[in-house]
Formats: structure tokens, sequence, C-alpha cells
């Protein structure tokens, strides 16, 4: 007779450590991404006619609009890089972190009916989100290349390939705190689905996408500024193009705003994952 382990019919559900992404669990689940990822892209261009143009249009105009009525009629320094380059370049990555924040903030809601029948890792909503943001990016950095082309933009290639793929990397850090934050208080207050929106354009003018951080003078503000944490990437974005180095403090605090903000949304999403299937 064969004598069996009461651990065959018995586990222990734990809750996960706040500050655990549960890397193994989300590996076990990572045809999921694939399938949330693209499912989100084709979502979000079906039935347009330009399709996939318009990843690359967006930021394309307001480089046009900001170029036009900021770099040329007031004359706005972009720390010796061309400006319409100077531009494109803080607004494709703006463009990651909005998307991204808005996308991963309204994910568990739209969701929902997903989160109610099956178990699979919650984080794997918002993380998706984040990743149709990058799909975007990607687009966009093509023409990004025809700008720095056309405008005879000097790069260091040594700094590009080692300061790009950073500064997405931080971008992508900067976006996951703030959008899974949101995306577990959208679930229980929904009147975040209005703040997000609105917090997310104001915080465009609170960047330095359009004007570089030289242009304040008073310090105070230069530091409140700086805890933007898309102040370190659009900054690492761009090194390759200055002809001077930043003031590497400053991008320090805003990559250590970043990882606060990672660690705050990670927990707190973490603590309320639990009770997503019931408010949803």
């Amino acid at each position: 007779m064969n004598v069996t382990d009461d651990n065959d019919y018995y586990f222990e559900i734990k809750p996960k450590l706040a500050f655990s992404l549960n890397l193994k669990e989300l590996i076990e689940y990572k045809e999921l991404f694939y399938f949330f990822t693209w499912r989100d892209v084709k979502v979000k261009y079906k039935q347009t006619a330009l399709g996939f143009i318009w990843a690359i249009l967006q930021p394309l105009i307001m480089m046009a609009i900001f170029t036009f009525f900021i770099g040329n009629a007031m004359d706005v320094p972009s720390d010796d890089i061309k400006y319409p380059v100077f531009a494109f370049s803080g607004l494709i990555l703006w463009t990651v972190f909005s998307s991204g924040i808005t996308n991963a903030g309204n994910s568990m809601v739209s969701n929902a009916q997903i989160i109610k029948k099956i178990y699979f890792p919650r984080l794997v909503i918002p993380i998706s989100s984040i990743l149709v943001s990058i799909f975007d990016f990607l687009i966009a950095f093509m023409v990004f290349i025809v700008l720095i082309v056309l405008y005879h933009q000097p790069v260091n290639v040594l700094k590009a390939f080692i300061f790009w793929p950073t500064a997405l990397l931080v971008t992508v850090i900067a976006t996951f705190g703030p959008g899974c934050l949101l995306a577990a208080l959208n679930v229980k207050y929904r009147d975040f689905r209005y703040v997000i929106p609105f917090l997310v354009q104001a915080l465009l003018f609170l960047t330095p996408v359009i004007y570089p951080i030289s242009i304040i003078s008073n310090v105070w503000l230069k530091y409140l500024l700086v805890l933007n944490p898309m102040y370190a990437a659009i900054i690492l974005f761009r090194m390759p193009m200055m002809k001077s180095a930043p003031d590497y403090s400053l991008v320090l605090i805003s990559f250590i705003s970043g990882l606060i903000l990672f660690f705050i949304g990670l927990a707190y999403f973490r603590k309320t994952e639990m009770y997503f299937a019931d408010l949803a």
C-alpha cells in the first residue's frame, strides 16, 4: 500500500511580498504578455485609416507645433541640439510614459471580465499596457533617426548604444510605478479615470520635454522639477547629442524618485490585487 504525503493534497496560499515582482510566476505566464500586448495593439489601431502611422504622426505634429511656437518664436535654448531633434527626442519618450500610464491606469477596469473568470498574475495586465507604448516608441524611433540625418545632428555613436536603451529602461521603470498605482486605485475609485488625463497633461509642462532645465534659475524649483522621474530618462536619451555633460546629481535625484514610485506602485498593487475581482 502506497502512503501518500499530505503535501500532495494541500498547498498553502500566502500573500505575495509587497515589493516582489514574483518573476518566476510571470515567466510561467509569459504567453499572456504576447496575448494582451498584441490584442491591445490591434484594438488601438483597428478601423483606423492610417493604422501604425499614428504612432509617428502624434509626436511629429507635436514637434512641429513646439518648434514653431517655442523653438522659433520664443527662441528657447535646446542644449546645443537642433530644436526639432531636441523636442522629438523628449516627445517619443514622453509618449511612452503618458500612454503607458493612461493604458495601465485603466487596464484593470477594462479587463474586469477576464479578471473575474480566471486566475493569472494580475501584474501581466498593466505591464502589457506599457509594452504597447514601447511598440509605438520603436516605430517613432525610426523617424527620430531620420530627423538626426535631415538636421545633421552630431551623435556620439558609442554613447547612443549605451544611453538610448538605458533611457528607455528608465522610462519603463518611471512608468511602471505610477501605472500600477493608478491601476489599483482606479479599480476602487473610478474618479481616477478623470484624474489620469489631467495628470498626464499637466506633467508634460513640468518635464523638460520642450525646454531644458537650464532655463530655470530658481534652485529650489529646479530640484522640485527633477523629482519628476522622466527627467532622468530624457536627459540620458539626449546625452549622445549634448556637447556638455549634464548635472549628474539632478539625474540621480530623478532616477531615485522613479525607483521610489516603482516600489510604492508595486506595493500598493500587491496589497490590493486580491480584491480586484470583487471590485472590478
